[in-house]
């Protein structure tokens, strides 16, 4: 006796329910034939996690996630060549969940951690290793408050390990810590928004070359005053610690201390190419205190400072001893001073515009540099006010072919070599 085409699909659709694979003929597994409940409610680390080993004692394949609020008391740990899959093709600007209202089932897959609440250190909540996957979900913290007016500490929402991991199509909401991106090799972020309040990425122990692409961080989950405070005083949205040759390709970040800030860890410092990154509202938009002698090369950049007191686009520490290049960047904002280097490394700025400086304390230099190798040429210094200062410290530096606003005001109090030449300023 035959079954027709249609007694035929309900029962093979049975068959694949009962056996956790989401597709014939695919290595896919869903979470819901594991238990999990997306009701916002129910504990989802076990069902999760079963149907994760399920994938990875396979040999690998796909976890799917279907439209729901999953919510875990613990966290999850992807096997090797292991993809946590939700509904979402791209990441989503809040997915219907802002400050306290309640999410719409429609709105997708959406992770809502609980456990570990107060606790800065701890494994994250995702876990990646080698060639697995987290993609096209939002995570959502629900117990985190938007009113602040201080944010509950969590680990890190996910953690990158091993070879090839990567996150693709995720909103961070709102975690204390988004990524720890560190500890492995050719990680890919790629098409992730959200609001971390902490810190946004961490970058540390690189040995093969990461990528982190359309990343954007914007106060999505909330602005009430006291917490949008709390973050732009203590949040750091991109942090770069010992890397190997990183591309960075269009980032921004909204409302924090230090956008983008590179440093030396007990493993070493940065190198990499930033192209077409940006930072806005920030305290201090680049925060430079080490730099690889490879260079960390910046080319266009967009910076706007304006919070906090003594606001500043580039700041470049007295223990910087590497290399940072600027190209084709822009920076402007109500700020006191554009960019403070100090240091023995090279510092350059070639064809970029500056505009709004000296606006708090009366007039200032855009640039002020006090120890060591400058190079600014090409550029357009747009505010009629002094240009740029050279400190006793500074070893050398060319300044020329610049355009400027007004008279050429070029201070020069360096006992090393300097060469100024081609400098033009406007008409009055």
């Amino acid at each position: 006796m035959h079954n027709s085409p249609a007694i035929r699909l309900i029962l093979g659709a049975m068959m694949v329910v009962s056996a956790g694979i989401a597709h014939p003929g695919e290595a896919q597994w869903n979470v819901l034939a594991f238990g999990a409940k997306g009701d916002a409610t129910t504990d989802n680390t076990a069902a999760f996690q079963d149907a994760l080993n399920a994938a990875g004692e396979a040999g690998g394949g796909i976890v799917f996630a279907p439209t729901g609020r999953y919510r875990f008391e613990g966290e999850l740990r992807l096997p090797q060549q292991v993809t946590l899959r939700g509904v979402f093709a791209y990441a989503p600007a809040h997915a219907g969940i802002r400050d306290r209202h309640e999410p719409r089932p429609e709105f997708g897959t959406v992770f809502e951690p609980v456990g570990r609440k107060g606790e800065k250190e701890g494994p994250a909540f995702i876990t990646l290793q080698t060639n697995s996957v987290l993609q096209g979900v939002s995570v959502h913290y629900p117990e985190q408050d938007p009113a602040g007016p201080v944010p509950e500490p969590y680990p890190f929402a996910i953690a990158m390990r091993g070879n090839n991991p990567a996150v693709i199509d995720v909103e961070l909401l709102n975690p204390y810590q988004g990524i720890d991106a560190s500890r492995n090799q050719r990680a890919l972020i790629r098409n992730v928004h959200g609001q971390p309040l902490l810190m946004g990425i961490f970058v540390d122990e690189i040995y093969d070359i990461g990528r982190i692409e359309n990343v954007h961080w914007n106060p999505w989950w909330s602005m009430q005053e006291d917490l949008f405070r709390w973050q732009m005083e203590n949040g750091t949205a991109f942090s770069f610690g010992r890397t190997d040759w990183h591309y960075v390709l269009n980032t921004f970040c909204f409302g924090y201390h230090v956008g983008y800030h590179f440093f030396e860890s007990e493993r070493g410092v940065a190198n990499g190419n930033f192209l077409g990154i940006g930072a806005d509202k920030c305290h201090t938009a680049v925060q430079v205190d080490q730099a690889s002698g490879i260079g960390i090369l910046i080319t266009n950049g967009e910076f706007v400072s304006f919070t906090g007191e003594e606001p500043i686009m580039v700041r470049v520490a007295d223990t910087h001893q590497g290399v940072v290049r600027f190209v084709n960047c822009a920076f402007w904002g109500p700020t006191h001073k554009i960019a403070e280097i100090a240091g023995s490394g090279t510092v350059g700025f070639s064809d970029c515009n500056f505009l709004q400086w000296g606006l708090h304390d009366g007039p200032a230099h855009a640039i002020v540099a006090g120890g060591g190798h400058l190079m600014i040429r090409g550029c357009e210094f747009h505010h009629n006010a002094p240009q740029i200062r050279l400190g006793e410290g500074v070893q050398r530096a060319i300044i020329s072919d610049n355009f400027v606003q007004g008279e050429v005001r070029i201070d020069n109090d360096s006992d090393g070599q300097v060469v100024l030449r081609d400098n033009l300023g406007s008409r009055q």
